[in-house]
């Protein structure tokens, strides 16, 4: 089996967070494409991968990337952001409250002015909201979701895996409720029924019917219950090859142009 190769950018720093993070980049396959591949753009990219640098195990996405790839099904280049250790809560936080500050806008502003344009340049990856994603899980899966609705100009799909909903008083209904539905948008939304006493999978159910009540479908909407689902790394990484699947599977394919891998960093996988 070919070498996973995993890029690493970085490290950058943030205007007005604090400390240095990094972003890596996995391709699903090496070498000039004949069509650039759709994008994933990741909170919380210490879990992305491997166990290490994770605080819990890491989801091993670039396995479950590769298998798509060699079943002949669409696969994401995948882009792990990290979090800023201390800092997380505050740059997920898409509204202030909880002990945070709720500074998700300046970090999504740093996300779509900085990193998005530096991946599209540097990697064969679409340039159009259709075929750029953004995902997470937990406070993850609430920014995910925040930030699809808040530039649907540049993301065009959310992966939102047990998204903490609750969060600021569940301020995020009210926000999505203001928001036109965007031209692009696919969602996949997901919770376990173990999480918090069956609280996180009841907000997300009631997301998805607010979503459903708004014209979206089973076309561009999946929701995933999950029976036996905790709110942990293990359960996200056991969904997490399903909900890639899921999330690109009706991702339409453009011809933009071919490219090659660009010269970096590189980590063995």
């Amino acid at each position: 089996m070919a070498e996973h190769i995993i890029y690493l950018l970085g490290p950058y720093r943030i205007p007005g967070f604090q400390g240095e993070r990094n972003v890596r980049v996995y391709l699903p396959s090496e070498g000039a494409r004949a069509e650039p591949s759709p994008v994933l753009f990741l909170f919380d990219g210490q879990n992305v991968f491997h166990d290490d640098p994770s605080y819990s195990g890491g989801w091993h996405l670039h396995e479950a990337v590769r298998d798509l790839a060699d079943r002949g099904l669409v696969a994401p280049v995948l882009v792990g952001i990290d979090h800023g250790g201390g800092e997380r809560l505050t740059e997920l936080s898409p509204f202030p409250g909880d002990g945070s500050e709720g500074r998700l806008d300046d970090f999504l502003g740093w996300i779509t002015s900085e990193i998005v344009p530096a991946v599209q340049e540097r990697f064969a990856v679409r340039r159009d909201p259709a075929g750029t994603a953004i995902g997470g899980s937990s406070m993850g899966g609430l920014a995910a979701l925040y930030a699809h609705f808040r530039r649907p100009d540049v993301l065009g799909a959310a992966l939102c895996m047990s998204p903490s909903l609750w969060f600021a008083e569940r301020k995020i209904f009210d926000f999505i409720a203001a928001q036109p539905v965007p031209a692009s948008s696919r969602l996949y939304v997901d919770a376990g029924a173990q999480e918090d006493g069956g609280s996180v999978l009841r907000d997300a159910a009631r997301l998805v019917e607010h979503l459903r009540e708004r014209g979206y479908s089973e076309a561009n909407l999946l929701f995933c219950p999950d029976e036996a689902g905790t709110h942990s790394e293990d359960a996200w990484r056991r969904r997490a090859p399903g909900a890639l699947q899921s999330l690109f599977a009706e991702a339409a394919r453009e011809q933009q142009g071919d490219a090659g891998a660009p010269e970096g960093s590189q980590q063995a996988a």
